[in-house]
């Protein structure tokens, strides 16, 4: 255990994570001093049965010494009986704070937020800022800014732990003030709030109130933690699958079942729905049976030109540099993309049918020039429409209020694949009416 003391809080939760259960909360309790820094480190659902091991006492004294936000990430994940139980054993100090951030919005940047910060008043001198840190320092979130409000708990600056380090003892903060900061509304959302922190590059922001009262700040990791389930959540739909609230190797084989089986059985569906395609051409496959050598090509090559464009568009969205506003900017470029991708697969799609012929690698039969054609002709249309498909289908969701990442792949390409096989047969009899049709 003293070898284990000596590591990285994070080195720690990984190995105490893949002890037994009852090893490894007996390992846990012999932490000391520790505990709750390892504590952070578990995953949700080593974090609940972590709790359920614990005594009171030991429960207590954890909870009370976790910084604010993290308990708030951790009554977030936790069922309601245990959070009532939690917040029972707070200190009346840890309470108030804890049931002030859980009354925030799910998704309000606030929910991160922690009260542990240096904070100081414009009157006061340097040296009194540093006796403050020193006095207060060790329980912050962190010291690279001091935060400077008026007698109304008003924020009207921020200051550099490095402007005051190099600044005079007896210098006067608004000496230093330029009333120049940025602060994020309570009631923001997470990714907006992400991309604020992007666009100044900070590792911290205060949060303020609609009137400008400071009550927390939120730092980049609690950010970037947030972002990591979001991007991970997206991950999962563009897949097909529901978002898992645990991790792959935690989540249980029924319920893992479950959200992917969702999906599959709305595909499955739809792809029936190729096969009544085929169907409806069946006359047509019957007399120029060469033409079903090339559905799978066909249907491929849509539902892979969809899938492509719905992942440059959905990440692009992600990170705002396409609002819905761009939807018209966004089809004139995907028709052109369309047309060139289009027009280098049916060219490609050609070639091989005439080589194909003129080696004798498979005889095409007589008409074999309108087959290619027919083949050549349908790549161009189905890739420009399995482009425009798989560009605007995110943004239509958008515009619902749903989440674009629902477009994922195998949808579009379920989209494409009954959509092409039309275009396909459409284009064939076109060429090869009066020929083998």
């Amino acid at each position: 255990m003293t070898d284990l003391k000596e590591k990285h809080p994070a080195d720690i939760a990984e190995q105490l994570a893949e002890m037994d259960e009852k090893e490894r909360d007996i390992s846990f309790l012999l932490l000391g001093n520790k505990k709750t820094e390892v504590f952070s480190y578990f995953d949700d659902q080593t974090k609940e049965e972590v709790v359920k091991g614990l005594g009171d006492n030991e429960l207590a004294k954890l909870i009370n010494n976790m910084n604010p936000d993290d308990r708030t990430g951790l009554f977030e994940n936790f069922p309601d009986e245990l959070i009532k139980h939690l917040v029972n054993l707070l200190n009346e100090s840890e309470r108030n704070i804890a049931l002030n951030l859980i009354g925030y919005e799910k998704d309000s940047i606030a929910r991160l937020m922690t009260p542990h910060y240096i904070q100081a008043r414009s009157n006061w001198t340097v040296e009194k800022v540093l006796n403050q840190i020193k006095r207060f320092g060790k329980k912050a979130e962190t010291l690279n800014f001091i935060y400077v409000v008026d007698e109304n708990n008003k924020l009207i600056d921020d200051l550099r732990i490095g402007e005051l380090l190099m600044a005079e003892l007896d210098t006067k903060i608004s000496d230093l003030m330029d009333y120049d900061f940025i602060g994020i509304r309570t009631n923001l959302n997470i990714e907006d709030a992400f991309n604020t922190f992007d666009k100044y590059d900070r590792s911290a922001l205060p949060i303020i109130t609609d009137n400008g009262t400071l009550v927390g700040i939120v730092t980049f990791d609690d950010i970037l933690d947030k972002i990591k389930e979001r991007d991970t959540e997206d991950i999962q739909k563009f897949g097909g699958v529901e978002g898992l609230e645990l991790s792959y190797t935690k989540t249980p084989l029924l319920e893992l079942v479950r959200k992917r089986a969702g999906w599959l059985i709305i595909l499955f569906i739809g792809e029936m729905l190729t096969a009544s395609a085929m169907g409806y051409f069946d006359a047509e496959i019957e007399k120029a049976v060469v033409l079903a050598l090339f559905v799978p090509l066909i249907i491929s090559s849509g539902g892979n030109s969809g899938s492509q464009a719905a992942s440059l568009i959905i990440r692009a969205m992600a990170l705002r540099e396409l609002r819905l506003k761009d939807w018209w900017y966004v089809m004139r470029k995907e028709i052109l993309s369309g047309l060139l991708l289009g027009t280098i697969l049916g060219t490609i799609g050609f070639i091989r049918i005439f080589v194909w012929q003129e080696t004798g690698i498979y005889d095409y039969g007589p008409f074999w020039l309108w087959v290619g054609l027919s083949v050549s002709v349908s790549l161009l249309f189905i890739v420009l429409w399995g482009t425009l498909s798989g560009s605007l289908i995110p943004f239509a969701l958008k515009k619902l209020g749903l989440d674009p990442a629902t477009a994922s792949a195998p949808f579009v390409a379920t989209l494409v694949d009954v959509t092409g096989l039309i275009i396909y047969f459409s284009v064939a009899a076109m060429f090869l009416s009066g020929k083998l049709l």
